[in-house]
């Protein structure tokens, strides 16, 4: 007896020293800092003509000027405008993603990059160290030797193990420097409802290609996180400056692509054919200086008609809600668009779900896609801007990954959206504060709470 007394009390000695050195370290991470709150006065209406300029200078993002010349809103569209820009390429592939997984979308993305790194192409890819560990050697193996250049960003270095949180959630294709791609899907078969019992249907999600000057930008930004990455038989990644900006020797006519919605446009666009366009490349963001979180704060806050908001992950804090709550009593139609419990990450809908109260007790709409997984990131502002990218509305996305965003004033891109919003809305069951009210103590009052306790983290 007195031996099984000692095991418990050893086990229970060893569980507590667990929990106190998990919870020490969630507090020298600041996990339970103060966080500033985000408050605007004398706000710019979006139609205000310096409206680009203060979302500039308050998010710490790029101006530039560039067309928007592709949009696709399913999956399997995605994967094939993907690949048909990899086959037109000429000169140069630059690709960035977060999450690859072994798969038929892995493998016909490899045969693609490979077949033009035969050609003589250069080819670089920059896959997240973490989201695509699920690829076997023999993935890369096989890309390397038809001469693809294959950088993994931030793998794990026990000289800075704590570093390893940091992640690039970007996903950017780049042809010839003269058109990008940009989204928020990956390389992986859950997009097309293969990998998941309760989630058979292909994703919600899209996906846009630009033209113009910007691309240009987009390009310099690839090779700043290129740069200084290991790749193997050489410890060095360089810069190519030159090498960003489109070559006129291509032999395109811009006006001809451009015309047939054809991403496949050059960088030499009148510029009266390019809109406004904000890049925002998120890159170790804090607490404190989060260009993702401050850029969507600041669309929320200056909204004078609508904010329609669409997210896969949905945690905003308690400064963002507070804004969110601040524009519908101000007679802003404020709409949520988000996924359901078809989720990917059932604990983090659980804590999503728990953060509803407020903003349904206020009156805001909120809406989950019932057909299968939605991962659309999306943000209309008003009738003159919208926003698109990578980034989740979530803490993961604020305080730790590399993001990289859009904010666009472009008709086109405005109009496509906004119809993708309405199809959401159709296939999307409202959440109505009374079942609110009635939602399971297990699953969000308990769990949900639990994951809100490490929410910073998610």
């Amino acid at each position: 007896m007195g031996l099984v007394v000692n095991v418990l009390v050893w086990l229970l000695g060893g569980v507590a020293t667990l929990a106190a050195i998990f919870l020490l370290s969630l507090y020298i991470r600041g996990a339970f800092r103060w966080r500033s709150l985000m408050h605007i006065e004398g706000a710019i209406a979006p139609d205000d003509p310096r409206f680009a300029l203060m979302v500039k200078s308050l998010s710490a993002s790029l101006l530039s000027k560039g067309k928007i010349v592709g949009f696709w809103d399913t999956a399997d569209s995605i994967q094939q405008a993907r690949l048909a820009a990899i086959a037109s390429a000429q000169r140069s592939i630059q690709f960035e993603t977060f999450m690859m997984t072994p798969g038929l979308r892995a493998q016909d993305f490899a045969a693609a990059l490979a077949q033009k790194a035969a050609e003589g192409m250069r080819v670089q890819i920059l896959a997240d160290g973490f989201g695509a560990r699920s690829l076997p050697d023999k993935y890369w193996r096989r890309l390397r030797s038809a001469g693809v250049q294959v950088v993994f960003f931030n793998p794990f270095d026990w000289q800075a193990p704590a570093n390893f949180a940091g992640r690039t959630h970007r996903k950017l294709l780049i042809i010839d420097s003269d058109r990008a791609l940009i989204g928020g899907a990956g390389i992986s078969d859950l997009w097309d409802g293969h990998e998941k019992s309760d989630d058979t249907r292909p994703w919600f999600d899209v996906e846009i290609a630009l033209a113009g000057e910007v691309v240009s930008m987009l390009s310099m930004i690839f090779q700043k996180h290129w740069q200084g990455h290991r790749r193997k038989h050489s410890n060095v990644t360089h810069l190519d400056v030159a090498g960003a900006f489109s070559s006129t020797a291509s032999g395109r006519n811009p006006q001809a692509d451009t015309q047939n919605n054809n991403p496949a446009a050059s960088n030499s666009l009148p510029k009266s054919q390019q809109a406004a366009i904000l890049v925002t490349a998120s890159t170790k963001p804090s607490y404190r200086n989060s260009a993702i979180e401050r850029q969507k704060q600041t669309l929320i806050a200056t909204a004078r008609e609508r904010i329609w908001l669409s997210s896969p992950y949905f945690l905003p804090n308690e400064s963002t809600r507070a804004l969110l709550i601040a524009a519908h009593n101000s007679g802003v139609d404020v709409r949520i668009l988000t996924t359901s419990d078809r989720s990917d990450k059932k604990l983090v809908y659980y804590a999503s779900y728990e953060v509803y109260g407020p903003l349904l007790e206020a009156g805001i709409q909120i809406f989950e896609y019932q057909p299968s997984m939605l991962h659309a990131k999306m943000l209309i502002v008003d009738s003159s801007w919208v926003n698109t990218g990578s980034a989740n509305f979530d803490y993961r996305s604020f305080l730790h990954n590399d993001e990289l965003d859009i904010l666009t004033n472009s008709p086109a891109l405005l109009n496509k959206i906004e119809e993708t919003f309405k199809k959401g809305f159709q296939k999307s069951e409202r959440i109505r504060l009374q079942q609110w009210q009635q939602r399971s103590w297990l699953k969000h009052r308990i769990l949900g709470n639990i994951v809100r306790l490490v929410q910073w983290q998610l």
